[in-house]
């Protein structure tokens, strides 16, 4: 008789941690951890930044405070990547068009040429809403810094790439925050897909 409730027992456990009904998944936090001298983990964060929207809007970090954010890097004359990853976060937006708490940020890595006006532009071209996509322009160095050090991803000047640039394709994603989660090709339409699973869990987290 011991034995038989030991068994079943045995059984509520393991029900409990196999089952997908009482399992709750979690993305993983990227980027280098920091301790304090408290002994606390400081997660690696977005870095403060200010930036001019396509409406010459000052954006800040505060736009990404306590909505998820699907981040990218690009610039208007590019002939490559850029065209299929501005479609792709297109296509983004209209798939959550009705969850107002999940956002996009654009970032031009040619700020010379990507004026506001241009970005304005570029995003009418592209259907993109601008309710809830941003299109942000700035000094060089400080958008360079800020792909590398916040998204974790490599913009620069390259004579000999396509249209000057060199830049990243990933899509970062971002939650409420400010941690980065994730990052995804944004010319996969099989990336694009765990990126919208993943998005999916993070409105879950608590």
């Amino acid at each position: 008789m011991k034995y038989t409730s030991l068994l079943l027992l045995l059984s509520l456990i393991l029900y409990t941690c196999t089952n997908p009904e009482t399992k709750t998944e979690r993305l993983p936090y990227l980027g280098v951890n920091e301790i304090s001298e408290s002994g606390d983990t400081i997660r690696h964060t977005i870095q403060p930044f200010s930036f001019l929207s396509q409406d010459s809007a000052l954006i800040t970090e505060e736009y990404l405070k306590n909505k998820i954010t699907i981040v990218d890097f690009f610039f208007s004359t590019c002939p490559t990547i850029c065209p299929i990853m501005s479609t792709n976060m297109r296509e983004l937006q209209q798939l959550w068009e009705t969850e107002s708490s999940i956002q996009f940020l654009s970032h031009t890595v040619d700020p010379e040429t990507d004026t506001p006006n241009r970005l304005k532009r570029y995003a009418e071209r592209k259907n993109a809403d601008l309710n809830n996509w941003q299109f942000v322009t700035g000094e060089k160095n400080e958008l360079y810094t800020q792909g590398l050090k916040s998204y974790l991803v490599s913009t620069q000047e390259d004579v000999l790439a396509p249209g000057g640039f060199l830049h990243s394709s990933l899509f970062a994603l971002i939650d409420k925050n400010l941690h980065l989660r994730g990052v995804y090709d944004g010319t996969s339409k099989k990336e694009i897909e765990q990126l919208n699973k993943d998005i999916k869990i993070l409105l879950n987290e608590k």
